[in-house]
């Protein structure tokens, strides 16, 4: 687990002094420290990254920590701070634990006390994060995997999938490709009174119709060649659960027929068989097509196009629901580094908004294959929007740099690297790969320039 720790006091000997004790490893976690030189900067840069902890002064210009805390509550909720106080402040480091503080230190900081504290703060992370984790997966467990959502349409979403799911009704589950419409069918399947019998499913699109027939309603031995013995179909399989017909668009116009009698009767007969079997099994069907236009075309039956949309949920594209991108990708994130073992990838504000900025044609599916891809080979640098122009057709526009030619080669030179350095968010790795120089040449140079190499730009 990589920490993310946030820095900030007005007096940088003593921020600069907290970031070199802070920088190692805490147990299990390896940490990343960043500072910020007061409350303003730290707001900038809780807009921009998430963190784990903050370590903030409450004595401070322009914003102090007391006002510090309750705005970094708004812009990240889970962020735990650790409150410094000088003396004559504890009285307010008391009222900051009111307010959400995890704990304070007087200054000046005795570091093994730091150490402790600190160490014990990111291992409760760690557990949250654990237990979150494993919630999560509980979730995937029970059909709601990738589910996720707060837009208007996603929450309208949920309170049909809750209304519909404790009914016996039939239903019909609209959505492009790669918008998640098996998932809805699991959510439904899960929260109805049939979670504990089989949920069975079935890609139409995937069988020719003698196979998908014998698939559906199974076969008789010797029903045709290669039928060796008795099979049960998938509706006998999931007698007393739920049966998942996907693309359904794809269906023949006799196998229609077929599910036509099972939605009206609820009986069919196998394929080279004559006796009839009844079943009680909830239909959900799905499909990415147009069916009402399947039959004007006649290639899709009016009564059963009737009688299979008793009640029509229709999965959003993405598109339409941007505001949910960062959730997602949140949860591919962890989700992606905790099954391989990675540190978790960082998305900066920029690359969000360039992913909001995409048009998704295939949608959760392709947001999830891009996560998967930048998870196992990206670096350890955030990822920016430029990065991202590479994986997706990002109308992204390149930076330039304008440069008097008044000046002098040294300070053309010096203006392209802090350029760079500023551009790539002080990343001195990234800066130094896209300079073509070495990481220590870089460090030096900007010791010239006055730069402390660990100043935040």
């Amino acid at each position: 687990m990589v920490a993310s720790i946030l820095v900030v006091d007005d007096e940088k000997n003593a921020r600069e002094g907290l970031a070199q004790a802070l920088s190692g490893t805490f147990g299990a976690s390896s940490v990343d420290v960043e500072t910020a030189e007061d409350g303003l900067a730290a707001i900038r840069r809780l807009s921009e990254k998430a963190f784990d902890l903050m370590i903030a002064d409450i004595k401070m210009p322009h914003l102090d920590g007391m006002e510090l805390l309750k705005r970094s509550r708004e812009k990240q909720p889970s962020l735990e701070v650790l409150m410094l106080t000088g003396h004559g402040t504890i009285e307010m480091a008391v009222d900051a634990m009111r307010l959400g503080a995890k704990d304070y230190l007087q200054k000046p900081v005795n570091l093994d006390e730091l150490e402790l504290v600190v160490g014990r703060i990111l291992e409760q992370q760690k557990l949250l994060s654990e237990n979150e984790y494993l919630r999560t997966k509980l979730r995937e467990k029970n059909g709601y995997q990738e589910l996720i959502g707060s837009s208007p349409v996603m929450k309208k979403l949920f309170g049909k999938i809750e209304q519909v799911a404790t009914t016996k009704a039939t239903v019909l589950i609209t959505g492009e490709s790669g918008t998640g419409k098996e998932l809805v069918a699991e959510a439904i399947h899960h929260l109805s009174p049939r979670k504990d019998h089989p949920l069975v499913k079935v890609n139409c699109s995937a069988l020719n119709e003698n196979l998908l027939e014998s698939e559906l309603f199974g076969h008789e031995r010797g029903a045709f060649t290669g039928a060796i013995r008795q099979r049960k179909g998938r509706f006998e399989l999931a007698d007393k659960g739920t049966i998942f017909l996907d693309e359904i668009g794809e269906l023949s116009l006799d196998v229609q027929v077929k599910l036509l009698r099972i939605l009206e009767e609820k009986e069919f007969e196998r394929v080279g068989g004559n006796q009839t079997i009844r079943v009680d099994t909830r239909l959900i069907f799905a499909t990415n097509a147009d069916l009402e236009e399947k039959v004007k075309q006649g290639s899709f039956r009016e009564d059963f196009y009737f009688r299979l949309k008793v009640v029509t949920l229709h999965n959003p594209p993405l598109r339409e629901r941007k505001e949910d991108i960062q959730p997602l990708s949140d949860y591919f994130v962890r989700q992606f580094s905790m099954e391989n073992g990675k540190k978790p990838i960082d998305l900066e504000a920029s690359a969000i908004e360039a992913l909001k900025n995409y048009e998704w044609p295939g949608n959760i599916r392709e947001l999830r294959n891009l996560i998967e891809h930048l998870v196992l080979l990206w670096g350890e640098s955030p990822i920016t929007s430029q990065d991202l122009r590479e994986y997706l057709n990002l109308d992204v526009p390149e930076e330039g740099l304008t440069l008097s030619l008044d000046l002098p080669l040294s300070e053309v030179e010096k203006e392209y690297i802090l350029k760079t350095l500023d551009r790539l968010n002080g990343n001195r790795t990234r800066a130094a790969e896209a300079l073509g120089i070495g990481r220590r040449t870089l460090i030096r140079k900007l010791a010239e320039y006055g730069v402390n190499s660990t100043d935040e730009r």
